[in-house]
Parts: C-alpha cells; structure tokens; sequence
C-alpha cells in the first residue's frame, strides 16, 4: 500500500472517531433527579438511589447519567426545574415528595409524549391524585412511598407512651407541601383520646425556629413532625431544637433522634429509595409505569435516643425499646 493512502485512511477513521464517541454518549440514557431538598442535605437519599440503580447494573457516569436538579426547599421551584428535565428529553424522570407533582404538570399534553415517571414519595398517592390505583398506577406514573395509614397514629401512640399524662400535642407541618393526609389523621386519632392538637406551620430555618419556640412558650405536652422533604433534609437542626426547647417530639428519621430528638418513626425511606431505584432500572430496560405497582413500607424503623429521654425526665417505655430498630446510647 502507498504511504499516502495508508494516510488517507488514517486520516479518515481519526474524523471518525469523535462521531462514533458522540454516538456512543447518546445511547447513555439520562435519568433527571428532581428533589426539593438542597443537595449538601441529601446525600443520605442519593446514595440509596445510586446504591439501587446500580444493584441493578447501572452506573452513573458509566452506562447511565444522572441529570440533578435541586430546590432548595424552595417547592415554588419545583416546576421550572421539572420543565426543564422535561425540554432535555430524559429517559425516565424520578422525585421526591412534591416534585412528583410538578414533574406530572410539566409534562406534554400528548400522553405519548410523557417522560415516565418514578416517585419516592411521604404520602398517599391515590388520594393525593398522582395514581389511579396502588395496584394499576395507569398512565406514565408509578413509584414507593413510605406513607401507611397507620404512620400518623403510631407516631401519636409512641409519643402517649413517653408522655401519658399529655393534654396537647403540637403538630408541624410545611403549608408548601401539597398533601397532609398524614397530619388529618393524627387529628383524628388524638379526637380520639380527647387530646388538643396545636398546629404549627413552618418551610423555612426561621419559622422552624419559630415553631419550636412556640411549642416550649405554650408548654405543648410533645411535638409530632410530619413526613415532608424539607423536614428530611432539616433532620438535624429539628434534632437540636427539640433538644434546645425541651420538647418531647418524634421526627421520621435517625438523624433527627441522633441529633437530640427523642424518638423517630417512618416506614424505612432508605428502602424506599432503594426499591424506587430499582423501578428507574425496570423503566430503562422498557418496562412501564403503568404496570408497575406502586411499592409499599415493607419495613419500619423506630429510632429512640436514650440520651434525648433522661435530659427530658422521660422513662422509655420497655415495649418501645423491644420494638427499636435502633436505640443511641
């Protein structure tokens, strides 16, 4: 072969090259990530959510690429953010919480259109509207959640246990989340056991500080904290307020009890991460939404901090402590 064809087809392959590695990227499918809570809080969630995919052989950065977007805790974000994973045309869209709305509004209006949909969520997904069924989920939606009908209640029941002698029970909730199913049925309960509940509102650091200020002024017997994101994503600083104020209050996660709270319950949002992970993998390979259902609590952890309990004058209730998942000492 002459040296100057040899260098022509040298020279055309090297063209080629930067072509076939474009190629190559395109078939990597994009999953967006669309949480309200700020990233430097949420590495607790995101490396359950990797932890998943890649159980199910996929890899970020390798076969696979994750697209963040993250509000903040500011839930009026949440829609331009969706919109935007959405004009980017990624594979498969996956939120928290409220995201799980704004990334179903920011959808098409043709239903061919919709990019499918994975949610983690902390409520009731019928009755909030996002599915038609837990069992038939229909349309290009479909998810976990951590929320049980009896998740409220319980958390009122534990919470009786260390304080039995209680009148008023406080009750926070973040006025931006869109469903408080949970809240309406810790309402019903506490009707139940002639307890007042004393609402308190709060979606940002001050009202957080706010809210517990109130409880310790008003003497609230204990605090209930709802399942909410951004009450995710501020585990810690609610941890240490109820420590700051002295008041008896259950949280949804370790952190919270680890960080001075007294106690914790929630069904496990590890594993819910985890095994919605798992349906990102099952939509990328082809499967729908639709006839996916949507995944329950299989497991719960009740965390008590023995520490938080004998700074508050609380016995800890033997039933609680062989129900514990975990107790720090």
């Amino acid at each position: 072969m002459k040296r100057r064809d040899f260098l022509g087809i040298l020279s055309g392959a090297a063209a080629a090259w930067p072509l076939v590695t474009l190629a190559q990227q395109r078939t990597v499918p994009v999953i967006g990530f669309l949480s309200p809570m700020a990233a430097a809080n949420a590495t607790f969630f995101r490396d359950a959510f990797r932890q998943g995919l890649e159980e199910a052989g996929f890899v970020d950065g390798q076969n696979v690429k994750i697209e963040y977007r993250w509000a903040d805790g500011e839930y009026d974000r949440l829609p331009a953010l969706a919109a935007e994973l959405v004009r980017m045309r990624v594979a498969v869209i996956f939120t928290m919480g409220d995201a799980a709305y704004a990334a179903r509004a920011a959808q098409p209006p043709a239903a061919h259109d919709a990019i499918p949909i994975v949610f983690a969520l902390g409520d009731d997904p019928v009755a909030v509207g996002l599915v038609a069924s837990l069992n038939r989920p229909g349309g290009h939606i479909t998810g976990g959640t951590s929320f049980g009908h009896s998740i409220g209640p319980k958390k009122l029941e534990f919470l009786r246990q260390f304080v039995p002698a209680a009148k008023t029970f406080g009750l926070l909730i973040n006025p931006k989340q869109k469903g408080h199913i949970e809240a309406q049925d810790i309402e019903q309960t506490a009707g139940k056991f002639a307890l007042k509940v004393r609402t308190l509102y709060a979606s940002n650091p001050g009202e957080l500080d706010e809210a517990f200020a109130i409880a310790g002024r008003e003497h609230i017997d204990g605090l209930i904290i709802t399942v909410d994101a951004y009450f995710f994503s501020e585990s810690s600083r609610l941890g240490s307020l109820a420590a700051r104020y002295a008041v008896p209050t259950i949280g949804s996660l370790r952190p919270f009890a680890a960080a001075g709270g007294l106690v914790s319950f929630n069904g496990s949002v590890p594993d819910n991460m985890h095994q919605t992970a798992l349906y990102v993998a099952r939509v990328l390979k082809g499967e729908k939404p639709a006839d996916l259902p949507v995944l329950l609590p299989t497991k719960y952890d009740l965390i008590i901090d023995l520490k938080a309990a004998k700074s508050l004058g609380l016995t800890v209730p033997l039933p609680l402590l062989t129900l514990a998942a975990d107790v720090i000492e």
